[in-house]
């Protein structure tokens, strides 16, 4: 098989997850897209968004059209890491210990209001996103794969919640907003929602076994030379930017490559190019950055550091 025959399945992989999940979210093609590029890249991702916009439909919706495994972890302050990765316990029947699996050896697990849990139960979630396996009783396991955690937030409320460690955040590939819908798109909602429930009619159009085939292919999307010293040089303009106190790390500048790579494959090309990338650059690099508290007194976020960025940095040509 060629590699524009692999780029093909990827690009029809794309576009029937995105069809099926939009028979039941509105209007967040875009939003869809970059789903699919954080599975394609093994990636996490963190939603945060006010509450009721559909990010646990989204979630759900995903997890359906891929056939895959999925579990919802309610976070609260009491929640133990051993509720989210399973127990030993003695079965008295057997006369042996045996592991209760915890709702986290699923393949899509929704991590609802992440920030409610204590940091404890939070880097419990560390080792699982990073290495694909959880340890129990000095017990190894693997995870099921293909695997993504989507996390929610609400940026609003701020009692009772414990703010994500730029440890945590690292190891997410993307922070997303869904954003409200505009008008038409709400009375859409309103129309398709009125008699019956689509997620419920969802059907798997992607298995997760050709998933994980997809996965391999990305990896040999061709970036240039120019292309790839574009990357370095947006992720080392971050660290030296005045705004900034600490930059996006080397996991970042990996991140957005895999990022790039994938989100050219979705959209057909077997190559990276630098539009790839200013598009990508604006989901993966502003949660790796922490502000100065000059930048934070004036409320300059970390989007418009990476927009001036962006817009410093210059832009490789063809020769």
């Amino acid at each position: 098989m060629t590699q524009t025959d692999e780029i093909r399945q990827v690009q029809d992989a794309a576009r029937l997850v995105r069809q099926n999940v939009e028979r039941v979210i509105v209007g967040k093609e875009a939003v869809i897209d970059l789903l699919m590029v954080a599975l394609l890249c093994e990636g996490h991702v963190l939603f945060e968004d006010v509450p009721g916009i559909g990010k646990t439909t989204m979630a759900k919706s995903l997890a359906k059209s891929l056939g895959c495994s999925f579990q919802r972890i309610q976070f609260t302050p009491d929640l133990l890491p051993s509720d989210i990765t399973g127990i030993m316990y003695f079965n008295q029947k057997k006369g042996e210990f045996e592991f209760r699996p915890g709702p986290l050896l699923a393949q899509v697990v929704l991590a609802d209001e992440i920030n409610r849990a204590t940091p404890r139960t939070q880097s419990a979630l560390l080792e699982a996103m990073e290495e694909r396996q959880i340890s129990i009783e000095r017990e190894t396991l693997a995870l099921p794969r293909p695997f993504i955690v989507i996390a929610t937030q609400n940026p609003i409320e701020l009692e009772g919640t414990f703010p994500l460690p730029e440890a945590q955040l690292d190891r997410f590939l993307m922070r997303l907003r869904l954003d409200y819908p505009t008008q038409s798109e709400e009375r859409l909602i309103l129309q398709r929602f009125r008699e019956e429930q689509p997620l419920a009619e969802l059907k798997p159009v992607v298995e997760g076994e050709r998933l994980q085939t997809l996965q391999k292919v990305i990896r040999r999307v061709r970036v240039e030379a120019a292309v790839e010293n574009y990357i370095v040089e947006l992720v080392r303009a971050t660290r030296t930017h005045n705004g900034v106190e600490l930059g996006v790390s080397p996991r970042g500048t990996l991140a957005l490559y895999r990022a790039s790579q994938a989100f050219a494959a979705i959209h057909g090309r077997s190559y990276v190019v630098p539009d790839d990338i200013k598009q990508m650059a604006r989901s993966v690099l502003p949660h790796r950055m922490l502000a100065t508290s000059q930048a934070r007194l004036h409320g300059r976020a970390m989007e418009q550091v990476i927009e001036d960025v962006l817009h410093i940095v210059p832009v490789p040509v063809e020769s």
